[in-house]
């Protein structure tokens, strides 16, 4: 063998070596893929997923299914054969990671934040849910989060209505900021707070913010809830967060809390997030949680308006499952009921956006 034809075998060799390493080195993407699908009628080791005290619930049937995604974790990598196999995968997709994940987000800042959402599109949900009963609900100022090892962590819990700081009457959200402030680092804070309907005193040592030595905070989210009439809760799992189950929770709450059932027994699946007026926003992942629902069996499912364009392409047959548009709760809540009287009724489609 030649010295050149040697050299070149060499070079080939180290070639396919190099590519063949670079192909498991990690690439700064993330997947996305269809996750598990939730039907928040049934119950969750013994209870319901919706739960109501202090007023009248009725039994309901079939399948009202929140969706979700699966995501690589702000803490994992994927490698390029990983992401080149999502890729050319017709029901995964693959991110940049800078989308998913801000780079200036730790970890932990990146699961409070999705905790901390989840609990304000609950609240939010409830409260569309029950203003659509034609309930009047006062607004509130209250604790949305707790960062894991602060100084609130194990004294203030979510949903804590804030009464007063160091004696102030809190009436809007600014008012909490402003008494930390005035409180300085170092110093006690005194806390009264309603939770569970009890009213409680809680005292607080405000630390110095991580970037502001002069700064004094003590761990909290604060955000603005709502005064309801009886208590309501949605029991899940702690790993599923965000806000993209909003219009599902309402659904599901204002079924549960008006006779007979909305959906007469069909598997009916969606998401959306909802503000305060019953809009329904758009979400990611869309094509990813219609492929889910229409795994898990749903025959409809519902979709933001402004996410029907995307969710035409999702990677599922022709009739598998019916792609309906929802502009807001009560638009939903409509399509639902005619579709239990008649399944092949006209409903607001997004092939009609």
């Amino acid at each position: 063998m030649s010295r050149r034809t040697v050299s070149s075998v060499l070079v080939t060799v180290l070639l396919v070596g190099l590519i063949s390493a670079a192909a498991f080195l990690p690439v700064p993407y993330v997947t996305m893929s269809p996750g598990p699908t939730v039907n928040v009628f049934d119950e969750v080791e013994g209870d319901r997923v919706i739960q109501v005290e202090g007023a009248d619930t009725y039994p309901t049937d079939g399948d009202l299914r929140l969706t979700t995604v699966s995501v690589t974790r702000p803490d994992s990598e994927i490698s390029l054969v990983e992401a080149l196999s999502a890729w050319f995968d017709g029901t995964r997709a693959v991110y940049p990671r800078d989308v998913i994940y801000p780079p200036q987000q730790t970890v932990e800042e990146v699961e409070r934040e999705s905790s901390v959402q989840m609990v304000s599109s609950q609240d939010t949900a409830i409260a569309v849910a029950l203003r659509e009963l034609g309930f009047d609900l006062p607004l509130r100022t209250e604790v949305l989060g707790v960062a894991e090892g602060s100084p609130a962590d194990g004294k203030l819990e979510p949903r804590d209505y804030l009464l007063e700081v160091n004696g102030q009457t809190i009436e809007d959200v600014s008012q909490v900021s402003d008494a930390i402030q005035e409180t300085g680092v170092g110093e006690p804070a005194e806390f009264v707070v309603r939770r569970d309907g009890d009213r409680r005193t809680v005292t607080v040592t405000a630390e110095a913010a991580p970037d502001d030595a002069e700064r004094a905070v003590v761990g909290i989210e604060i955000g603005t809830g709502y005064d309801f009439p009886f208590d309501v809760s949605v029991n899940l799992d702690d790993n599923i967060g965000g806000p993209s189950a909003g219009l599902i929770f309402s659904l599901a709450v204002y079924d549960t809390l008006t006779p007979g059932s909305m959906t007469k027994g069909a598997d009916v699946a969606g998401t959306g997030s909802i503000d305060g007026q019953g809009e329904v926003g758009p979400i990611g992942g869309i094509q990813q949680k219609v492929v889910a629902a229409a795994d898990a069996g749903a025959e409809l499912f519902l979709v933001p308006a402004a996410n029907c364009a995307a969710a035409l392409g999702a990677n599922v047959g022709e009739d598998e499952i019916r792609l309906v548009r929802a502009t807001t709760m009560h638009e939903a809540v409509e399509s639902l009921e005619t579709y239990a009287e008649d399944p092949d009724a006209e409903l607001p489609s997004c092939e009609d956006r």
